[in-house]
This record gives C-alpha cells, sequence and structure tokens, in this order.
C-alpha cells in the first residue's frame, strides 16, 4: 500500500482530528474515543492510513490517553526533540502523513520495553481484526491479539 497525505484526506477530518494533527495539538485527557477502547485490531494515520499500533501493544496507564509499548512498524513513526510548553518531549509524528500523533516517554511497562507512547485518539482510525485483510492489512495479523 502507499500512504501519504492527501487533500482529500484532509478535507474528511473533523475540527478536532485537523488541530490535533495538523497544528500539533492535543486532546483533552479521558475524552478521546481509544483511551478505554481494548477490541483487536490496528491503529492507522487518519490522514494517511499508514498502520501505527497494534491492539497488542496497547496498555492502560491511567495517562488520559491510549498508551502503546511500541509501534507496529518502526519505519512509520519520526521521533522529533519538542521544546514548547518549557519542557523537553520526544514528539511522535506519522512518516508518509506527517501527523502529529502525541508524545513518547520512557516511563512504560519494563517487560514491554520501558516506553509509553501516549497518542491522541483524534490522530487515529481503528480498524478492526475481521476487517484487516479486506482494508490492506492482513500483513499485520500476527501482531493483533484477542483482550484477555
Amino acid at each position: 500500500m502507499k500512504y501519504a497525505k492527501t487533500d482529500e484526506a484532509l478535507s474528511r477530518l473533523t475540527p478536532e482530528e485537523r488541530f490535533v494533527t495538523q497544528e500539533n495539538g492535543t486532546e483533552r485527557p479521558f475524552t478521546g474515543k481509544y483511551n478505554a477502547h481494548f477490541e483487536p485490531g490496528l491503529y492507522v494515520d487518519i490522514v494517511s492510513g499508514e498502520p501505527l499500533f497494534a491492539s497488542a501493544d496497547k496498555f492502560e496507564s491511567g495517562c488520559g490517553w491510549p498508551s502503546f509499548s511500541k509501534p507496529v512498524e518502526p519505519a512509520h513513526v519520526t521521533e522529533l526533540s519538542d521544546k514548547s510548553l518549557g519542557m523537553v518531549r520526544t514528539e511522535v509524528r506519522s512518516q508518509h502523513g506527517d501527523s502529529h500523533l502525541g508524545h513518547v516517554f520512557p516511563d512504560g511497562p519494563a517487560e514491554r520495553g520501558g516506553l509509553r507512547y501516549c497518542i491522541n485518539s483524534a490522530s487515529l482510525r481503528f480498524v478492526p481484526k475481521d476487517r484487516m485483510e479486506e482494508e490492506g492489512y492482513g500483513a499485520y495479523l500476527d501482531q493483533v491479539e484477542d483482550p484477555t
């Protein structure tokens, strides 16, 4: 599949999705549709469609945003130094869509590698496990697991 930011994709964004992905915004904590969402499937960039995070790597961190231990394809995320708001953080952006996704912190579960990708729901589209094949994401089925 080819992943890219297009005018058509941008025109479909809600005001909040545009604010988050295109203006480096942040949704309010505990308000995003994927914060407490644990269905098996794949989270993709809402703008480009590139695969970002698998449900198997999602965990409850209590921070108010969806948290993941790692991306499904490290090449699909870019990490940049962010010195805004008087602090130093690491911003996470999608490689092909150049969407602002959130930030990554070194306080994730040690048994999962120690990272916490804190991601805005507004930057994501969820593809349920049973639709991944038909939507072209079948190669990532092995990274998705049913919740226990």
